[in-house]
C-alpha cells in the first residue's frame, strides 16, 4: 500500500519563505551583481568578472584587517567561553538569589551596542572616567587614543563585559537541565567536583556551547559599533576591523564594486570558519560519546 503524503503544510511556511527571499536572498543577489561590475552611476556600468575579487584579496590593508579580526575573535572566545562557564557554575540555582543574579547578569546584554561604546569611552577617559583616572593615579600612562596596546586591551575588556553574560546564561540553562539523578549517582560514587564537571556537566553543556561559540564568533567577527564609537579604528588603523573597512569603502568612498566583492568574501569567511567550529565541536562530542560507550 502506497503512503499518501500531505504537503499542504508547506503553505503555512510560505509567508516566511517569501519574507526571507525579500530580506536576504534578493539583497544578496544584488551584491553579487555589483561584485562583477564597475558601477559609475545608475545607467553606466561595465562587466569586470573576478577583477574586484582579485583586487580585494591582494589588498594589504584588508589582509591586515582580516588578521586583526581573527585575533580579536579568537581572543574574546578564549576568554568569554571559560569565564561564562565559570560564572554559570557559581550562580545560585534556587531562591530569590537566583532571580537577582539572573537580572544582574542579563543587564549588560540589554544595553545597545553604540551605547556600550559611549559608556566605555567615558569610563576610560583620564579626566572624568573612573578606569582612566584610576590607572593614571596608579602611575600607568593609560591612553587609548595614543597606545594600540591600551586600545586593544580596552576593546577586548569591553566585549568580555558585554557578551560573557550570554555564554553564562546559555551554560546556566544547560546546567539546570541536568537531572538530579546524575548528581546523586556522583555523590554515591564520591566523585570529585572536577569529575562531576568533566563527566556530567561539560558533556551536557556541549549543545549550548555550540550555540554560544557560533553566536559569539559570528558577532565578534562582524563587530562594528562598539570599537567605532570607542576608538574610531585608531590609533592609526590598529583597531580598524573588517566591518569598518567595508563601511568606509562602500559608504565613504562609494566603491560599490570592490565593496560588494569584499562583502561576499567577508560572508564566505564567516560561513567557512563557523562550519569549522561546528564540525570540530561535534566531533569532540562524538569522541566523548564513543569513549563512554
Amino acid at each position: 500500500m502506497n503512503k499518501v503524503y500531505n504537503n499542504r503544510a508547506w503553505w503555512l511556511i510560505l509567508p516566511m519563505l517569501l519574507l526571507v527571499a525579500f530580506s536576504a536572498v534578493i539583497p544578496l543577489m544584488t551584491v553579487v551583481n555589483y561584485s562583477v561590475q564597475d558601477v559609475f552611476d545608475a545607467n553606466t556600468r561595465f562587466f569586470t568578472g573576478t577583477e574586484w575579487f582579485k583586487e580585494m584579496l591582494n589588498d594589504p590593508a584588508l589582509q591586515s584587517a582580516v588578521l586583526r579580526q581573527f585575533a580579536f575573535s579568537l581572543t574574546v572566545l578564549a576568554i568569554e567561553v571559560p569565564l561564562g562557564i565559570g560564572i554559570a557554575l557559581i550562580m545560585p540555582k534556587k531562591g530569590w538569589q537566583a532571580s537577582a543574579v539572573l537580572i544582574l547578569v542579563t543587564m549588560p546584554l540589554l544595553i545597545p551596542w553604540n551605547v556600550v561604546g559611549s559608556i566605555w569611552q567615558i569610563f576610560t577617559r583620564g579626566d572624568i572616567g573612573l578606569m582612566g583616572w584610576g590607572l593614571r593615579e596608579l602611575g600607568y600612562g593609560y591612553n587609548i587614543t595614543a597606545s594600540p596596546v591600551d586600545a586593544w586591551a580596552t576593546i577586548i575588556l569591553m566585549d568580555v563585559w558585554h557578551w560573557t553574560p550570554l555564554i553564562a546564561l546559555l551554560c546556566y540553562s544547560g546546567l539546570r537541565s541536568i537531572p538530579d539523578a546524575y548528581y546523586q549517582a556522583a555523590r554515591i560514587d564520591r566523585a570529585s567536583k572536577w569529575a562531576v564537571f568533566r563527566y556530567i556537566q561539560l558533556p551536557k553543556l556541549t549543545n549550548v556551547l555550540v550555540i554560544g561559540v557560533l553566536l559569539r564568533f559570528m558577532h565578534s567577527f562582524m563587530i562594528y559599533a562598539e570599537p567605532f564609537v570607542l576608538t574610531g579604528g585608531g590609533p592609526g588603523s590598529s583597531t580598524t576591523f573588517l566591518s569598518q573597512s567595508l563601511t568606509t569603502m562602500a559608504i565613504g568612498q562609494q566603491d560599490l564594486g570592490p565593496s560588494a566583492a569584499f562583502s561576499l568574501i567577508y560572508f564566505l569567511i564567516i560561513l567557512l570558519v563557523t562550519w569549522v567550529f561546528y564540525t570540530a565541536i561535534m566531533n569532540m562530542q562524538k569522541d566523548d560519546n564513543n569513549k563512554e560507550a
